[in-house]
């Protein structure tokens, strides 16, 4: 699955979901590196990962404008709930993806 599918879904999924899980997303200064972390993790492993968005065509909207000014949290808050939601909809399979 290519890097747009995947934040793609995951964007459709957070905007269903972000009410429910909302609730069990992590928050405070252990989530800061969560972004790196968890791509990191999923690079180690699947080999999926690695375009980033600036080789992408316009309008891009970029991991912490997406975090910022749609869903009004930090890259870390964002990448944690989305690692839940990976999981979630089995796009981690073996669940290799972490952060608190």
């Amino acid at each position: 699955m290519n890097i747009k599918k995947l934040i793609a879904g995951s964007v459709s999924a957070l905007a269903l979901l972000s009410m429910s899980a909302i609730p069990s997303l992590a928050v405070g200064p252990g989530v800061n590196n969560c972004w790196g972390t968890v791509v990191s993790q999923r690079a180690s492993y699947y080999h999926d990962v690695g375009e980033h968005s600036s080789s992408q065509d316009e309008p891009r909207v970029g991991v912490g404008n997406l975090a910022h000014d749609v869903f009004d949290m930090s890259v870390g808050e964002l990448a944690s709930l989305l690692g839940t939601l990976d999981d979630a909809f089995g796009q981690d399979p073996d669940g290799v993806t972490n952060c608190p």
